[in-house]
């Protein structure tokens, strides 16, 4: 029997501490998690006054931001740089100026917004993707671009890679086999004020003579081997960044010296789209 009274007298104080804890404490204030104790990112929920786009919410300390920003994007791209690209050791201070101030969200397609700053590529259509932000920096910074020199791009994509090199370049060539991506990407650039920009259609794997030679030349596919008429149209003391190789590819750094010969410094392990056209007939 004092056994069943002292579980009673327990049930009773349980019963009033859980009335007390409700009516005292607010309701925000009772769920904890682990991330709550980290500082939050903010997320993207659609716009009621246009439906199919997104805006960031921000968390926390972060409404200050919210509040005195005019691009509500600024903060997702400030902490895609310092997150994923400055601490992956890309340092060239042009670059990283270029990965925030260049809208990513403008290059995706509506349904794809909430995954332009994470780090990951982002399908642009066509069975093509929109490379991760590190990749991009870490391309562009290879490049060693002052301002004032030409660039070949082989591989438009949405157009993004084009618009960050345009920013820490003089004038980008870019090229993309696709014409519907070329299309898109032109028309996405020229709406956005690109206008150092031009765009073709056609097999990169051939470059653009007749804008030959170039200060620096980037490929955004790997073909297996480096073609040849891409060293030819490289100009003397020119760079080309480029992806090579099959299911195993590496990230190379070419340089083209006084005397014509060709240098090749192998960066890193990379895992990007193969390249199509002539140079897919070539495996």
């Amino acid at each position: 029997m004092p056994t069943i009274t002292v579980l009673r007298r327990l049930a009773w104080t349980l019963a009033w501490a859980m009335i007390l804890f409700h009516q005292l404490v607010p309701e925000g204030a009772r769920r904890l998690s682990i991330a709550d104790a980290a500082p939050q990112e903010p997320s993207l929920h659609r716009s009621s006054a246009a439906p199919n786009s997104f805006v960031p919410r921000p968390s926390g300390d972060r409404i200050a931001w919210a509040q005195g920003s005019r691009d509500p994007f600024d903060l997702l791209r400030h902490r895609m740089v310092e997150d994923q690209i400055k601490k992956r050791g890309v340092e060239e201070k042009n670059v990283l100026k270029a990965m925030e101030e260049v809208p990513r969200h403008k290059f995706v397609a509506a349904d794809e917004i909430d995954q332009a700053y994470k780090d990951c590529p982002v399908s642009i259509g066509w069975g093509q993707n929109m490379y991760q932000p590190y990749i991009v920096a870490r391309m562009t910074e290879l490049l060693d671009l002052h301002g004032d020199e030409r660039v070949l791009e082989i591989g438009t994509g949405s157009g993004y890679h084009s618009a960050v090199l345009s920013r820490v370049a003089k004038k980008v060539y870019s090229i993309e086999i696709n014409d519907q991506l070329a299309r898109t990407a032109r028309r996405t650039l020229a709406s956005l004020g690109y206008d150092n920009v031009e765009v073709r259609t056609g097999d990169g794997y051939l470059g653009w003579p007749e804008e030959a030679p170039f200060d620096a030349i980037i490929l955004t596919a790997a073909p297996p081997e480096v073609p040849k008429a891409l060293i030819d149209q490289l100009k003397v003391g020119g760079r080309m960044v480029v992806p090579v190789g099959g299911f195993l590819q590496d990230l190379l750094e070419i340089t083209k010296g006084a005397d014509g010969k060709i240098s090749r410094r192998t960066i890193e392990p990379v895992r990007v789209t193969p390249m199509t056209g002539q140079a897919q007939r070539q495996r």
